[in-house]
């Protein structure tokens, strides 16, 4: 007996998929880890908003990335008067505490019911204009 003409086709279409299909998902699967963790450049919107604070009206120089795994590591540098810290400091975060151990001029930690973390780090460049370093992480 001879085999229908369609049966090869069949035949042809079943092993494809039982062998190109597990090698077509490990391909998925190695591409989309190797982007896993990257840091990309993000809005500092996006940033300040997740640190739950706000970029200052006179900050200049904004530059924001982003890591994603299972936690989410958040940066926004930026350079600001160096008068206006104190004041923005105390409106972006109230609550926010000295830090421990600072290398910097200025270091503000606070924890937002330890889900969030932000860590604010302020280096004076000179007498008018401070580096502003604002990290932020949640677990």
């Amino acid at each position: 007996m001879r085999p229908k003409p369609w049966t090869w086709v069949w035949v042809s279409v079943v092993v494809t998929l039982l062998c190109g299909g597990p090698i077509a998902f490990v391909v998925w699967g190695a591409m989309a880890w190797s982007e896993i963790g990257e840091t990309k450049q993000v809005d500092c919107a996006e940033v300040m908003t997740f640190a739950r604070g706000s970029l200052p009206m006179s900050a200049e120089d904004a530059h924001c990335t982003a890591a994603h795994w299972q936690d989410t590591q958040a940066t926004a540098e930026f350079r600001m008067p160096r008068s206006e810290v104190a004041g923005w400091l105390e409106a972006a975060y109230p609550t926010g505490e000295p830090a421990f151990s600072c290398a910097q001029d200025r270091c503000v930690d606070v924890s937002y019911d330890e889900l969030l973390y932000v860590h604010v780090r302020v280096t004076y460049e000179d007498g008018v204009t401070a580096l502003v370093r604002v990290e932020a992480f949640d677990t």
